[in-house]
């Protein structure tokens, strides 16, 4: 079975699980406490889709608010991109969203896939039902724990899904 790599970095703001949700993807953990990431962290991981072998290559970016001029560079070549929330704070959608919008001018076309992170506290949530609803007009959105893992392997093979649809 051939296998494809393919580019996809995570976008969101700064302590959003993106981090979190990469190291349940991967390696099936969880670490509680919080580590900022400094820069970009890559992982890969294979994953079986029909009958193709897909290697994502995860670039793990920084938090931050908008797109500066590193971010623009790290996202360069990406095949899709992922875009984290957390489900406690409402403007960390928000800073999703522009991101995204940012993220267009550079990657015009190219999949994309939200993530409202943090299920396991949704007794916490700032994000409405009728909030994901609207989302999902929009963009494949995901309700993620990386805590429990709840979404997070769905969310990743959407993406990749859709990554694969575009290169077909």
């Amino acid at each position: 079975m051939a296998e494809m790599a393919r580019k996809i970095c995570l976008l969101g703001d700064f302590a959003v699980g993106k981090s979190s949700l990469v190291a349940r993807f991967v390696r099936n953990t969880f670490a509680d406490k919080y580590l900022t990431t400094v820069g970009v962290k890559v992982d890969s991981k294979r994953i079986e889709l029909a009958q193709l072998a897909v290697k994502l290559v995860v670039w793990d970016l920084a938090g931050k608010s908008e797109l500066d001029s590193m971010n623009r560079s790290y996202i360069r070549g990406a095949h899709g991109l992922m875009l984290v929330a957390d489900g406690t704070r409402e403007a960390s959608l928000r800073v999703a969203l522009y991101l995204w919008m940012q993220s267009q001018k550079h990657l015009p076309g190219v999949p994309v896939v939200m993530l409202v992170n943090k299920l396991d506290l949704i007794d916490r949530w700032e994000v409405s039902a009728s909030d994901i609803l609207r989302l999902q007009q929009s963009l494949p959105t995901w309700r993620t724990s990386a805590m429990d893992g709840q979404g997070v392997d769905e969310a990743f093979a959407e993406l990749a899904r859709r990554i694969m649809e575009v290169s077909a």
